[in-house]
């Protein structure tokens, strides 16, 4: 099965009130294991970036002056991410700014006609329910070493949400297993 862990940062917080991507990471996961087989690319976003966002990611103005804009890359974005399964932390965020520069390119289609959407923070909540599940309180409570991430970075924290994923996974797995073998104990002593 392949998936691919998705991350993007962006000019500002909503993509409706006309921010756009400027960094776009993508990292493919197969059978449970990272390939090393990325994507990553800047982009130049047509308008400046808020200075809080800049606060976030550390990237300027300058920085992506002479970076391809967005319909540059998409067909080999499009390419990469074609048929996998997308996992994405706080999935609406990212998907609202994808279906953005999809539009802007003149392409009638969204992230969802590509590949299937997984929603991580859900899955964080569900197992770790009053907690904290940002990306960071996350590597935190797995032992993920974040140790290279100064500032918030569309590869890093696509390749963090990627090691963090397998864990999610492997503690849903287990959970189930154990709920299973509950219920299938208490069947079997009640018979």
């Amino acid at each position: 099965m392949r998936q691919i862990s998705l991350d993007t940062e962006t000019t500002g917080l909503h993509a409706a009130s006309g921010h756009r991507i400027i960094e776009l990471g993508a990292v493919e996961i197969i059978d449970g294991k990272l390939t090393g087989n990325d994507f990553h690319v800047y982009l130049n976003p047509k308008r400046n970036i808020d200075p809080r966002a800049m606060e976030v990611h550390g990237i300027t103005d300058k920085f992506v002056a002479n970076k391809p804009e967005f319909n540059e890359i998409m067909q080999e974005f499009i390419n990469f991410i074609q048929g996998a399964k997308l996992l994405i932390h706080n999935a609406p965020f990212d998907v609202s700014f994808i279906n953005q520069e999809f539009s802007l390119a003149d392409l009638d289609k969204t992230i969802e006609d590509f590949c299937e959407i997984i929603d991580t923070l859900p899955m964080a909540r569900q197992l770790h329910p009053g907690k904290k599940n940002s990306l960071d309180a996350l590597c935190s409570r797995y032992s993920v070493d974040k140790s290279c991430r100064k500032l918030h970075g569309a590869l890093i924290d696509a390749k963090l949400l990627g090691e963090v994923y397998l864990l999610l996974r492997k503690k849903k797995l287990s959970l189930n297993y154990t709920k299973k073998y509950f219920f299938f104990q208490m069947r079997i002593n009640h018979e």
